[in-house]
């Protein structure tokens, strides 16, 4: 009973601080947010304290009917953050897949060579790498004076503020968190079942589908998972390499508490992004859970044909 009471005080101690600095800097906000995003705008900027549910209402085009007409605008910025946060994890996912096994095979000092130049970005400013980008995008930049140059183009191309290049900036941003958990699944890769698979006729196609794919499964959903989260609500990259012409949920959420002052909006579309995500969240938990109690029932399979 001694042992029992002091092991709860000492994890108490330990939990304790974490506790009350989550619930101060997290769960206070985070329940001030949906209150929020419940109470009608005021006038002038603020809030004004009755219920409003025509907040979240106008995210999907419509709102109070008395003030407000049928507008999908919203919409169609929720649908395009989604689009631009989906294809960002898959240009991540083909830059670091084969770029992980490639590294994974390299001799010991070139291994950790290429792993330090995958975290050297950290060390730089996120804002000056992406002006560099501005830099090489922008009409007079190299890109469009090698284009220029090679006779491709008889006119620069507008290839900064577009999609595309909030696309490459996010996918420049985002590699290194999509390459560490492929890197870790990678690594512990049992290479004896590959050879295995092949020495039973099996080719690579059918290799890699059957066994490399699910024993790398976990480091893709994973990466996957960290690169679409902050992806969704970025709104550093828009602002910067998408302009005034590409609006994302990011830059919406921003506009809305800063310059339109309509915070009960802002608080309804940063919870829809909070909604998303906790979604992608609950679909990450189910589809682990699934896989270790299917790789458990294998395991006691196993143990019971032996």
């Amino acid at each position: 009973m001694i042992a029992s009471t002091r092991d709860r005080m000492q994890l108490g101690l330990l939990l304790g601080p974490a506790t009350v600095f989550l619930a101060v800097f997290f769960l206070i906000p985070l329940a001030i947010m949906v209150v929020t995003s419940f109470l009608a705008p005021g006038l002038y900027g603020g809030v004004e304290w009755e219920f409003y549910p025509h907040n979240f209402g106008r995210i999907f085009g419509f709102a109070d009917p008395a003030f407000e007409e049928f507008d999908p605008v919203y919409l169609e910025i929720f649908l395009r953050s989604v689009r631009i946060a989906v294809l960002t994890v898959i240009a991540t996912l083909l830059v670091c897949y084969p770029a992980a096994f490639c590294i994974s095979m390299m001799p010991g000092k070139w291994k950790s060579f290429c792993l330090f130049l995958i975290a050297l970005p950290f060390f730089t400013s996120l804002i000056v790498r992406l002006f560099v980008w501005v830099l090489i995008l922008r009409q007079s930049g190299p890109v469009n004076g090698v284009l220029l140059a090679l006779g491709l183009i008889d006119q620069p191309l507008d290839l900064i503020y577009t999609e595309g290049a909030i696309i490459l900036g996010m996918v420049y941003i985002f590699i290194p968190f999509m390459f560490m958990p492929i890197y870790a699944s990678v690594e512990k890769l049992d290479w004896s079942l590959i050879r295995a698979s092949q020495d039973l006729g099996a080719g690579p196609i059918r290799t890699f589908v059957r066994v490399i794919l699910p024993l790398t499964a976990p480091g893709i959903i994973g990466g996957s998972l960290i690169v679409f989260i902050p992806a969704l609500g970025n709104f550093i990259v828009p602002a910067i390499l998408g302009g005034a012409k590409v609006m994302m949920l990011g830059n919406l959420i921003e506009q809305q508490f800063l310059s339109a002052r309509n915070w009960p909006f802002g608080s309804a579309l940063a919870m829809m992004v909070m909604s998303v995500m906790l979604v992608t969240m609950m679909g990450f938990v189910f589809v682990s859970g699934r896989r270790r109690s299917s790789m458990a029932s294998l395991s006691g399979g196993q143990r019971g044909a032996q």
